[in-house]
Formats: C-alpha cells, structure tokens, sequence
C-alpha cells in the first residue's frame, strides 16, 4: 500500500466523516427547534419514546448526537431515566438507516448533487433553502468519501500481508473488539459500519466478519455520551451508563444467538444474495430491531441496572420525594370543597422549603459558609416545578363548581403560590451575593455583616410567622405578622443608614456596597411577601367572586 492509496483513504474517509457533519446540521438547521420539542415532549409511554428516538435520529442521521441530547435532558430534569431509556433505544434503530441509504449505488449522481447543493447554499436567500443545500453537500460529501475509500482500498484485495491480518480477525471475540475500538475512535457507528460496508464490498472482509464488526460498532457508539457525561453531573452519567447498560447487553445476547444459530446470517444473506453492502445493512438493522422488540418490555430493568452502579445521594432522593404533588394527586377523586384545603396543604409544603432555602442561603452569607450553597439550588428547582404543578391543580379546581368562599380562597392561594416563589428566588439571588463575596470579587466588613445577619434573623421570623398563619389559619396572629414586617422595615433602613456611613467616613468596595443594598432589598421583599401570605386566606381580606348565573 503506497502513499498515495494511503492519502486517498485517509481523504475519502476525512471527507465522508465531514459529509455526515453537514448533513447532520443541514438537517437539524432545517427542523429547527423542534428536535428538542419533540424530545421534550417524550412521554412516559416507552412505544412513544422509542419512535420518538427513532425520528430524531433519522432526521439528525446521528444517534450520538440524539443521546447527547438526552443525556443533557435528564441531567436539567427535562426527562426521567425511565423515558430517556426509550429514547436511547430508538436511537440505536435510527442510526441504522445510514447504512440503508449508503447501501445504494449512486455514485454516478454524486457530482449533480454536490453542484445542486453548493448553488442551494451560495446563492440561497432563505435559511431553508441553504440548509437543504447543506443537507446535499452533506449527501453528496457521504457518497464521494465513499467512492474514494472504495477506490483506495480495492488493491488491498491482492495484498497478502492485508489478508493474513483480516484472516487473524476471524474470531467474534476480536473482530467486536475491533469493532468498539475503531468506533470509539471515530465517534460514530454510523461511520463505521459504512467504512465496514465498504470493505465488505471490496471483498477485504466476508459478511459474517463484518456482521460482528457492527455488534462493535454499536458498544463503540457510546463514547460521545460518555465524554458528554464527565460535565453533565450524577444524572447525566447515569444517562450514559444506561446507553453503555442497553449496548453491552444487546451485544451479548445478539452474539449468543449467532453463535448457537450461525443460520441466522445465512438467511440475512439471502435477504440480498448479491449485495454485500445490502447484507452489512440489513445485519445492522434486523440487529437493533430485534433488540429493541426483546428488551423494550424490560426497559426497567436497564434502569434499575444503572441506579444500582450509580446509586442515588441523600439529596437526589431527597428532591425525587420533593419534586412530586402529596396532597393534590387526585382532585377530581375528592369532593371540591375538600380539594381547596388540599391545595392548602401543598402550598404550605412548598412555603416550608422555600423558607429553608431562604435560610440556607442567609446562612452562607452572613457566616460565608458554602458547604451547603447547592441546596439552594436544588431547593429552587423544586420550588419551581411546585409552583407549576399546584398552579396547573387550581386551574383545573377553578372549573369545578365552587362556592364563593372557596372560589375566593382558590385565587387568593394563587397569589400565595406565586409569593413563596418569589421568596424562593430572592434566596437564590443572596445564594449568589454569597458566592461573589466568598470568591473575592466583593469585600464587605465586619460591620455589613453583623448588619446582614440582624436583618436575615428578621426576615427569617418574619417569613415563618407568615407560613404558620397561612398553613394553621391562624388569623389572630395577624397583627403579629404587620408588626414583625414593620420591624424588618425599620432594620433593613437602619442597616441601610450605617451603610451610607461606613461609605463616607471609612470607605467601602463599590461592588460589596452595591450587593450589600441588593440583599438588603431581597430581605426586605421577602417579608412583604411574607404578610401578604399571612393575610391571604383571612375572611377579612377575600375577594367577593360573584356567582355564575
């Protein structure tokens, strides 16, 4: 093998590794948003989610790249283990059809279609009609980079150094090996089983070898998510586990049944008796069909396969019992009236969190102790999706005949809802001030602080109070709650006044100044919202709701 064949692969290969980039993004440039919509809208039904991993992977023409994505939706909550399983499975049948459509011969085209796609992009005036053209280029680059490997590696064929090295890969064991490793190494089983279809064309590898090759392949095909998981945390990883979990097991179970049935490649050939691409083709498809058919149904399995290798911390099972409704599951099962007092009880349970997150963040930075800054994180998230799943509840509660009292009640709790998300968020926001403080970025003196934390211990009562008045109707204590929240005013002003002093006479860094008025304010508005949650279920203060009629 001269110079000069060696060139002519490594291009042929460079250029349809490139062809399968662009056709990658001419597609997703053309769909637009709505592969991340329809991955988001994956249900939990796991037929759905397999067609749904089936879809995005054929239109972006890469399973890693659908994986990738998945694996970033299950680390930002968007998706469970449980649906991104499905969806990884439909991935590995999807990749599958790149090889369907580099089966066929077009070669003779693959000039018109490089010319028509360069015109579409050069001289296109819409983003559709240049990402079609890239979706050419990308076609056209595939099918060049093809005919040149094919041309570079034909004289292999008559080298017998060459075969002696394919023959020494004649067991399965090796030839999967193999597999894997030259997958890992170009990130993409789609490439590699067109580089192995075409090798098979050439007459350098039988089908059976090649069919092995691709059992590889698909193990090979989750380095991408792998890499993708090292910055995607705990869920993330588990992710790309449960995509390694599915390939290893389906690589094994395929390999048991072709090696108790060798007939089973017989009858693929006879599928294409004179095509060998065909056959390479077929063998990857009926591969990732058949597995996803058997194991489908024992989806779970994977997953709890995967929970057991990365087990879950004390806070992520923590926010798994935090991030779902306890008292409003089902309204429609229980009488109206009693449903009001159910959604009573749900918001006061998310009202608690929030005040744990708004005294978790006060702690780290008034005593700038970091150690458990994350929690306010988490602690939003889950306020977050509390906030809407109650919302969606009452709307549904609105609908049902209602009386007046507890129609009025139920928009009063609205406003309730909305404010512990506000205190949820001023607390990420003191989360943050903390964060620039403890980094350097800002400087703030003794004095700010022992000021800080005075106003926080305010705010801290004044929020608490507001809650226990809300959740126990406990309206007597009104008063005490107008007078708490009067207190935090007058603190939070004499906190602001020994600010401006400091800043005159002793000088103050202008950024700790500017965070110092910030937490100030967020304290402040906290306890606003704190009275106002306080007198919202208070006969005295309803709305009249007139009655339908």
């Amino acid at each position: 093998m001269d110079i000069k064949m060696i060139f002519t692969l490594l291009g042929g290969v460079g250029l349809f590794l490139f062809g399968m980039t662009q056709l990658s993004s001419g597609l997703r440039a053309a769909c637009g948003d709505h592969l991340r919509t329809i991955l988001e809208k994956a249900t939990r039904n796991p037929v759905i989610a397999v067609l749904v991993g089936i879809a995005v992977t054929v239109l972006i023409q890469s399973s890693s790249a659908t994986d990738v994505m998945v694996v970033g939706f299950v680390s930002s909550g968007l998706m469970t283990l449980g649906q991104a399983v499905g969806v990884i499975i439909g991935a590995s049948v999807g990749t599958t059809i790149t090889a369907q459509i580099t089966a066929f011969s077009i070669s003779a085209y693959t000039p018109f279609i490089l010319f028509a796609g360069a015109v579409l992009v050069i001289f296109g005036k819409k983003r559709m009609l240049r990402a079609i053209g890239t979706v050419l280029l990308g076609f056209g680059m595939l099918f060049q980079g093809i005919a040149l490997m094919k041309s570079a590696i034909a004289p292999l064929a008559e080298m017998e150094s060459f075969r002696r090295l394919v023959d020494s890969l004649e067991n399965p064991g090796l030839l999967v090996l193999f597999g894997v490793l030259f997958t890992a190494l170009l990130q993409s089983s789609s490439s590699s089983t067109v580089i192995f279809q075409a090798f098979a064309v050439q007459g350098l590898l039988r089908f059976e070898d090649a069919a092995w090759l691709c059992i590889g392949a698909a193990i090979g095909s989750v380095t991408p998510n792998l890499l993708a998981s090292l910055t995607a945390g705990r869920k993330g990883r588990r992710c790309a586990m449960m995509s390694l979990v599915y390939n290893l097991i389906r690589a094994y179970m395929i390999s048991g049944l072709l090696l108790f049935f060798p007939v089973i490649l017989d009858w693929i050939k006879s599928l294409s008796p004179t095509d060998v691409a065909r056959q390479v083709a077929n063998a990857h498809t009926i591969f990732a069909v058949f597995s996803a058919i058997v194991l489908l149904p024992v989806s779970q399995i994977v997953v709890r396969i995967v929970e057991h290798l990365i087990p879950y911390t004390d806070a992520e099972t923590r926010r798994t019992q935090e991030h779902r409704l306890i008292y409003l599951q089902q309204t429609d099962r229980i009488p109206p009236a009693f449903a009001v007092h159910q959604a009573q009880l749900e918001i006061s349970r998310m009202g608690h969190i929030a005040l744990e997150n708004l005294r978790i963040a006060c702690h780290c930075m008034t005593e700038q102790d970091l150690s458990e800054i994350d929690r306010v994180a988490e602690g939003e998230e889950t306020v977050d999706y509390l906030t809407g799943a109650i919302l969606g509840r009452l709307a549904e509660l609105k609908s049902l005949d209602l009386p007046r009292q507890s129609l009025g009640r139920l928009y009063r709790m609205i406003q309730a809802a909305d404010g512990i998300e506000r205190i949820s968020d001023h607390a990420e926001n003191i989360a943050e001030y903390a964060q620039q403080v403890a980094s350097g970025e800002a400087k703030l003196s003794e004095a700010a602080f022992a000021d800080l934390r005075s106003l926080s211990e305010y705010t801290l009562r004044s929020v608490a109070l507001g809650l226990d008045i809300f959740e126990h109707d406990r309206f007597d204590r009104i008063p005490d709650a107008a007078n708490l929240e009067e207190e935090v005013d007058d603190v939070k002003a004499l906190a602001v006044a020994h600010h401006v002093e400091r800043f005159m006479h002793d000088g103050c860094d202008p950024h700790g100044g500017v965070i110092f008025t910030d937490m100030a304010i967020d304290l402040e508005r906290c306890s606003d919202h704190a009275l106002n949650l306080a007198t919202a279920l208070d006969e005295a203060n309803l709305p009249r709701v007139e009655e339908a009629g």
